[in-house]
């Protein structure tokens, strides 16, 4: 009897193990750190000793990128070059084929992928095939066995050709959700630049979530607070008002329709500083069939404080205007409410330095008063560029 005869071989596949597979594939789609665990039980439902899933391959100086499952031992890896020279490296998409499918014993023993990088690491039998996703790109999935293990038979091979629909549905779903978050992302990190504070609430006014800015006006203490998860402003009259105003928004966004104009309400909230009042905008968030039941996004309340400051980069200031350093700063000075004078003094510049600059930032932006100046800065993307 050989060794490789004395390598038990697993047990049918049940319902129930099946499912598990797919539930733990279809976990990686809202967390990719759930891949390893993933593939550490596929690699152990084929009996290997590698899983891994090829998400960049190797190219110049770039390694490339690769999650893979080895035994007990879960790594995320860069992909050696040597890879790059595997005979699975261009293979057809969707194809499932192992390595007697493309080499004989002899040619793959002799094959320096296999001298230099499998043998090494225990790797004899290999099963591949590629995923493509159009517009996204494709991904390689490997499951491998010593050479003392049996090679893959028609039943592994039909297996991997079940899951790999599912693997698909799950990289797309992955690519899908991430691309949300990212824009997600860069929306939440637009309305902290414009200084903008944003409160999410449920159908019963509770506060969902809130971005940083809000958490700053918050932290204030200044005309606006929160109580029992819920915005309450400091003087009672004003807090009937914000009360009104969100059960306004809350009773018609219940009956509103999503994809039509929500509905919104305005009011000012007076700050016992003594400082310009907040503005606050409340509009409703229609809900969907999908989206019913407790606890889902009601209202967005936006609250913004007239006079912030703005600060946008200097480097983008000046790649949008084409203006100096100097220029810049004076310009910006002047943007946030400061007089020629007073910008000179923070500066520390003279007035006729600063008068000087003023006539070349004329010039070069094309405007004629130092109210134009201001507007245009106030209204130019500079203030979305610092880095989220």
């Amino acid at each position: 009897m050989t060794l490789e005869n004395t390598v038990p071989a697993p047990p049918p596949l049940s319902i129930e193990r099946f499912s598990h597979l797919l539930g733990a594939i279809y976990d990686t789609a809202q967390d990719t750190d759930s891949w390893s665990a993933c593939l550490e039980q596929v690699r152990k439902e084929f009996s290997g000793n590698y899983c891994s899933l090829i998400v960049r391959r190797a190219s110049g100086a770039d390694l490339g990128y690769v999650i893979s499952a080895a035994g007990d031992m879960r790594v995320l890896s860069s992909q050696h070059p040597m890879v790059g020279l595997s005979p699975f490296s261009c293979i057809r998409p969707e194809r499932v084929v192992t390595t007697s499918d493309l080499l004989s014993p002899d040619e793959w023993r002799s094959s320096v992928y296999y001298r230099e990088w499998c043998e090494p690491h225990g790797v004899f039998h290999v099963m591949a095939v590629d995923i493509d996703l159009p517009g996204i790109g494709t991904y390689g999935f490997r499951v491998t066995r010593p050479e003392q293990a049996p090679p893959f038979s028609m039943a592994d091979r039909s297996l991997c050709e079940h899951l790999i629909p599912h693997l698909r549905r799950a990289l797309t779903l992955y690519a899908a959700v991430n691309h949300d978050r990212q824009v997600d992302s860069m929306y939440r990190h637009a309305m902290g630049q414009l200084m903008v504070a944003v409160f999410v609430l449920d159908e019963n006014g509770v506060i969902l979530e809130r971005n940083a800015m809000a958490n700053d006006i918050v932290a204030l203490g200044d005309g606006i607070s929160i109580s029992s998860q819920k915005l309450c402003a400091t003087y009672p009259a004003d807090n009937r008002k914000l009360y009104q105003m969100i059960q306004k928004v809350l009773s018609q966004g219940s009956q509103g329709e999503a994809g039509k104009t929500a509905m919104v309400e305005a009011m000012s909230l007076s700050r016992p500083s003594g400082r310009v009042a907040w503005g606050v905008v409340a509009q409703a968030i229609h809900s969907t069939e999908w989206t019913e039941g407790k606890r889902r996004p009601s209202v967005a309340v936006f609250m913004r404080d007239a006079e912030s400051r703005s600060e946008p980069p200097a480097r983008l200031a000046q790649q949008l205007f084409q203006l100096t350093p100097a220029e810049t700063s004076l310009a910006i000075q002047l943007a946030n409410g400061l007089s020629l004078d007073e910008a000179s003094e923070v500066l520390n510049i003279r007035r006729n330095t600063a008068r000087a600059h003023l006539r070349s930032i004329f010039s070069k932006t094309g405007v004629r008063r130092q109210t134009e100046l201001v507007r245009i800065f106030l209204n130019s993307v500079a203030l979305l560029g610092n880095e989220p």
